[in-house]
């Protein structure tokens, strides 16, 4: 039976998979979406979106059931039962971990767009430039310039909100109106303000909408954006990017499909089509295309490109500058600051808004040179604590109820998220004596935090806490509340791009330099990992590179 063909491949679902298929669909190209996980409906499949918390069983906390399941889903403490489902089954999936690593991944349609935190910030050439003044890694093959019509595009499209600074380290976007500061943050930002001139204290910006944009209604506060929103109010695939590629009449989405590997014709030294394993029945499917998206995420991404063209080149696909695999990178994070706050006890919060605040980097910034090199970010939220306040030490009966029918008092806190440089070192491999429910190879990881993080983590703390002293909070704490490697999610750079085919996988169009009708646009792109979280990012190279595809096979050039 020949292969199906399609003008283009997506593989993945999730942040740049879906909006892959739209750009790649609203162009005119036949796309084929490959999912390896099962199919998610929007509204329908967000089970417990809408069920109040007292009908959930054991009230959402973590059962020993859901700790055996998902180990590690339980060390990186994000196992709760209402949105277990949205995370990929550990004991089918398993990995090797030679150092400590934790790897949280969501194998459905919408892939993380179902659970990400929604963070969207600009990187300025301040962290494009980096590599080359620092002589870290290799240069990016791209500046702001390059990428920010391709920002305006993203923001126009998914919707974020949020407030314009004017801060050239961290570029104002298309922004929808702003969330607001609670009252105990806007008078410690204010503080902050008139101690520090370049410090700032701001509403996070995030793809929550604060008004209807794009057929999608505005945020609800209730703060379950991590069940999935029926409202659409975030954009996930589901919500914005499948729809508008639906309404196209060009998409074919296909989930329990497992990539095995790219087919490569070595003549051409062009990408073929897919090998695909469906899932549910073992069977084995070929599908061919003018181009292919990988979009996996950016461990599965390079774990596709491992495990293809082995006649060809032993490591994989892309493997050819001896870079696949290699220079991983993270936000190290839980390093920061906390204290209660006096006064204020008549005020409080109307709603549970989706987002915290958030302080741009204010190191290495300029002149200035610490003992380390790049920068950090805080994000936080102040709030008044709720009932579950020391419960043991409340009493009993009537004075305890009666004590839980008022708020407590306010608190503050903030955690800084610090760019990790990209060692060449830090790698994933294929482990190909150990094997995943369908046979298949797993990965193994092999990364750490250097001096250079862990330098920085001491100003995360110290410089958390001397704001928030400064602000006047009272009994502030700084700590340090450890970090695993992949703990905050932002995992990238194992096919970075680069200006030279043998020190980078892809070049400047994400192209990957040993076939050019493949394009790598997820996290695995990256060279560099700035310190804001990464998703904007992502989309807007994925934008970027569909419309250069797109020219390319209109002009025959893939």
């Amino acid at each position: 039976m020949a292969a199906e063909h399609y003008d283009a491949i997506v593989v993945g679902s999730g942040i740049t998979g879906g909006l892959a298929a739209k750009e790649l669909t609203e162009r005119g190209l036949r796309t084929l979406v490959l999912e390896r996980g099962r199919n998610v409906t929007h509204g329908v499949d967000y089970t417990a979106a809408t069920t109040p918390p007292w009908k959930i069983a054991h009230r959402g906390m973590a059962t020993r059931e859901l700790v055996a399941e998902y180990p590690v889903l339980r060390r990186a403490r994000l196992a709760y039962e209402p949105n277990a489902a949205f995370w990929a089954d550990e004991h089918d999936c398993p990995y090797v971990e030679k150092k400590p690593f934790e790897w949280l991944r969501g194998y459905q349609v919408g892939g993380r767009s179902l659970t990400w935190g929604r963070h969207c910030y600009r990187w300025s050439d301040v962290d494009f430039e980096a590599n080359a003044i620092e002589g870290v890694g290799v240069d990016w093959p791209i500046r702001y310039r390059d990428i920010a019509p391709w920002y305006d595009h993203v923001e126009r499209f998914i919707g974020v909100s949020g407030s314009a600074e004017g801060l050239p380290h961290l570029p104002d976007g298309q922004f929808l109106p702003p969330m607001e500061l609670n009252v105990v943050e806007k008078d410690v930002a204010a503080r902050i303000r008139q101690r520090w001139n370049e410090r700032r204290l701001i509403i996070g910006r995030i793809a929550n909408l604060t008004q209807q944009h794009n057929g999608r209604g505005p945020c609800q506060y209730r703060d379950k954006c991590w069940l999935g929103c029926p409202y659409g109010a975030y954009y996930s695939t589901q919500s914005a990017s499948l729809p508008a590629a639906a309404a196209t009449g060009k998409l074919t989405l296909r989930p329990f499909s497992i990539v095995r590997e790219l087919r490569y014709d070595r003549d051409r030294k062009r990408a073929t089509g897919v090998s695909v394993l469906d899932a549910e029945t073992q069977q084995q499917i070929e599908y061919t295309a003018n181009v292919v998206f990988l979009c996996a995420s950016t461990f599965n991404s390079a774990w596709i490109l491992m495990n293809s063209a082995t006649d060809v080149w032993p490591d994989g696909l892309g493997s050819s500058s001896g870079e696949l695999g290699h220079n991983v990178i993270d936000h190290h994070f839980r390093a920061g600051a906390s204290g209660r706050v006096e006064g204020f006890e008549d005020r409080y919060t109307y709603g549970r808004r989706p987002c915290g605040f958030y302080v741009p980097r204010f190191r290495n910034l300029g002149a200035e040179r610490r003992d380390y090199v790049r920068g950090f970010a805080y994000q936080g939220s102040a709030s008044r604590q709720e009932w579950t306040r020391d419960v043991a030490e409340l009493g009993i009966g009537a004075p305890l109820k009666a004590e839980l029918t008022e708020p407590g008092p306010w608190t503050i806190g903030m955690t800084g998220f610090g760019e990790t440089l990209p060692y060449h070192d830090n790698r994933v491999t294929l482990d190909k004596t150990r094997k995943d429910k369908w046979g298949l190879p797993v990965l193994a990881f092999d990364c750490r935090i250097r001096d250079n993080e862990r330098r920085m983590r001491q100003d995360m703390m110290h410089d958390a806490a001397e704001m928030l002293e400064a602000a006047g909070v009272k009994e502030v704490r700084p700590s340090d509340g450890s970090y695993t490697f992949g703990e905050s999610i932002h995992e990238m750079g194992t096919a970075r791009m680069g200006n030279d085919p043998k020190t980078s996988v892809l070049n400047g169009n994400n192209q990957v330099w040993d076939a050019p009708n493949v394009f790598v646009t997820d996290g695995a792109c990256m060279a560099s990992s700035s310190c804001v979280n990464p998703s904007l990012t992502y989309m807007a190279l994925t934008a970027r590179a569909v419309e250069f595809a797109t020219r390319q096979l209109a002009s025959r050039d893939l």
